[in-house]
């Protein structure tokens, strides 16, 4: 796993306590009996949660496991109000989810630049004892304390928002496809598991038009058991819009691939097989005609495909073209 991608935080919040409502008479030359003015006290900081479409990873979460909104101020006389403890923003990537973690209750979900979700509300300001004058009672000696802030351990995952996500084994193609498409410069070898995070480029379409694609670490025969790299980024699927399977077309049976790519799935989320799905044949550079038909004979009727070489960059244009059509 590389240190730089982080898609899972477990962080303690604390809210801020609400600040006490004041006790207090007014005293002042040439008014005598001037009665109750004590002010409210201000209620403690939120901790908020903020989208930031600068950040992608929760890195900058790692080390900060304890986190703090200031309380609310006193109230004092002259019906003077406390000052409200500073809301904690907390600045995270869209797509990450928050949850509670002794529940695991999803408290939301941030997937816009600057969209707010309160975390943990702080406590409420206390009344003064201005509020409770009455008939019978015109110097009440009470005033209300501040609520106690909200302690709670908070689960933050990411989930990659993309347009396109890549699905298929290790070493199908799929970085190398990316780094063909896109800006993005994902790391490449001949060896399985190369890709250890999600990467994600933007890829240039016609007339000024762009979507994103996400390179998703391969899956494996029993992920959703743990096996490879397991569970850890399947639900970096869950966010995309499109799946492009990704199978490579020297292998012995690329068919019987995209159906235990299918069924890994399934495992693990029966609600990712309603999503739009297109099948991609990587390697073409590697086989001949003949192979090519074969393979072509075995797809569906109604799944879109498409044959490629990232390689040569044979069918990279009919990749787009595929793409953009089913998003």
């Amino acid at each position: 796993m590389t240190s730089n991608f982080i898609d899972y935080v477990k962080i303690n919040c604390i809210s801020g306590n609400g600040g006490a409502g004041a006790r207090h008479f007014r005293r002042e030359k040439h008014v005598p009996n001037g009665g109750p003015d004590g002010g409210d006290g201000g209620r403690g900081g939120h901790i908020v949660l903020r989208g930031n479409s600068q950040y992608w990873t929760l890195l900058h979460l790692k080390y900060q496991k304890h986190i703090k909104a200031p309380h609310g101020v006193a109230g004092e006389g002259g019906k003077r109000s406390g000052r409200q403890g500073i809301d904690h923003i907390i600045d995270v990537p869209l797509g990450t989810i928050a949850k509670d973690s002794e529940t695991g209750e999803i408290i939301g979900e941030v997937t816009a630049d600057e969209q707010k979700i309160i975390l943990l509300p702080g406590g409420r300001g206390g009344l003064g004892n201005c509020h409770f004058t009455n008939s019978t009672n015109q110097a009440p000696e009470y005033a209300q304390p501040g609520e106690s802030g909200i302690e709670s351990w908070i689960i933050l995952e990411l989930k990659v928002l993309a347009d396109v996500g890549l699905v298929g084994f290790p070493n199908a193609g799929k970085s190398t496809l990316l780094s063909a498409v896109s800006a993005a410069k994902p790391e490449i070898a001949d060896y399985p598991f190369t890709t250890l995070a999600p990467n994600l480029g933007v890829v240039a379409y016609r007339d000024f038009r762009s979507f994103v694609m996400a390179d998703i670490p391969g899956i494996i025969e029993g992920a959703s058991e743990g096996k490879g790299l397991g569970l850890r980024f399947l639900r970096h699927i869950e966010r995309n819009s499109i799946l492009l399977f990704v199978v490579s077309a020297d292998s012995e049976n690329p068919m019987k691939e995209y159906k235990t790519l299918l069924k890994e799935l399934k495992r693990f989320n029966p609600e990712l097989l309603d999503k739009k799905r297109v099948l991609g044949i990587s390697k073409l550079d590697l086989v001949d005609e003949k192979q090519v038909k074969k393979i072509a004979k075995k797809i569906p009727e109604d799944l879109p495909h498409v044959f490629f070489s990232a390689a040569t960059s044979e069918g990279i244009d009919e990749v787009k073209d595929i793409i953009w059509q089913n998003l």
